[in-house]
């Protein structure tokens, strides 16, 4: 460890103020105020909207890529992905900054699959810490959405083409609700709504052989991590670094048996189910009409859609 004052660098946390109900700036500078005890400098960035932030971050990072320490992201998953998108970005151009993820949101599922602590930003920034000076660096991998129009996102846990991305789309339009409310309220009234989904994949399995099908299904995921929602844990064993994206879909179900199906998630015991179906793949393409991609918990645009994996595109501190 440097000795105190003699600053090796700096470490940049991006906060999205709106974060844990309003509580994410001041977990952001007591995350700071650990960073610091090494000698390093933390630099707290916020802004009044996402775009005015990451154009913040951007500015700083290019400026001082050579002396940052790591991007540090404090809020929920969507924050992680805003943060992703710059970072993919400047590794594309070949500058290589580490992730660093203080979790303050509603879902924070990327940080329950890395198992950063939750609700405790010092621990997260202690977390950071210790993994700087470990050897070897843990990479993440990042999937990458394709779509017709030529525009691109990434995301680090799944993107969602079925049932979930359809609450979140009505729960976006209730903007008078805030919270778990709205969503779980979303929830019961799409379920009364229920609808199958017939999607035309495009996929490209594990081992590099391609084929197109036909499908039908409630629920659509092509995941990264372990959890999507807050904590369902659609693919348990899902892994971040191994190349390799998980095509999950639950086949058609009735309300009933989807209402028993969907408590299950929470726990991993619904993939034993005969409605579902969990593979491994290297790429797929998405198209359905009249649904809305979500990913990381973001609305990114309508179907059809083209999602690979950029293996190992971030080196992450977790």
């Amino acid at each position: 460890m440097a000795e105190p004052g003699s600053s090796r660098g700096a470490f940049v946390l991006a906060v999205n103020r709106r974060a844990g109900r309003g509580r994410a700036l001041e977990d952001a500078h007591r995350a700071a105020e650990l960073l610091r005890t090494g000698g390093d400098e933390a630099v707290v960035l916020s802004a009044e909207d996402l775009g005015a932030l990451m154009a913040l971050v951007r500015d700083r990072l290019r400026a001082q890529a050579l002396s940052t320490r790591a991007l540090v992201v404090v809020g929920g998953d969507g924050m992680v992905q805003a943060g992703l998108e710059v970072l993919v970005e400047l590794a594309a151009q070949g500058v290589d900054i580490p992730l660093g993820v203080v979790p303050c949101g509603t879902g924070n599922d990327l940080a329950r699959h890395l198992r950063v602590p939750l609700l405790d930003p010092v621990a997260a920034a202690g977390r950071i810490l210790r993994r700087l000076d470990e050897p070897g660096a843990r990479r993440l991998d990042v999937g990458r959405v394709r779509f017709a129009d030529g525009r691109t996102s990434c995301f680090a846990t799944a993107l969602c083409a079925g049932f979930d991305a359809v609450v979140n789309e009505r729960a976006n339009r209730w903007l008078r609700l805030t919270g778990s409310t709205k969503y779980l309220l979303a929830v019961l009234v799409e379920i009364v709504r229920l609808r199958t989904v017939h999607y035309r994949l495009e996929i490209e399995d594990a081992g590099g052989r391609r084929r197109a099908e036909r499908r039908e299904g409630v629920l659509l995921n092509v995941a990264n991590t372990s959890s999507i929602g807050g904590g369902l844990r659609i693919v348990p064993g899902a892994r971040e670094d191994d190349g390799l994206l998980e095509l999950f879909t639950v086949a058609p179900l009735g309300r009933f048996r989807f209402l028993v199906l969907f408590p299950r998630l929470f726990s991993g015991r619904h993939v034993a189910l005969e409605s579902v179906r969990i593979e491994q793949v290297r790429s797929v393409a998405v198209h359905a009409p009249d649904v809305t991609a979500y990913a990381d918990g973001e609305r990114l645009g309508p179907l059809p859609v083209r999602v690979d994996v950029l293996p190992a595109a971030v080196r992450v501190l977790a």
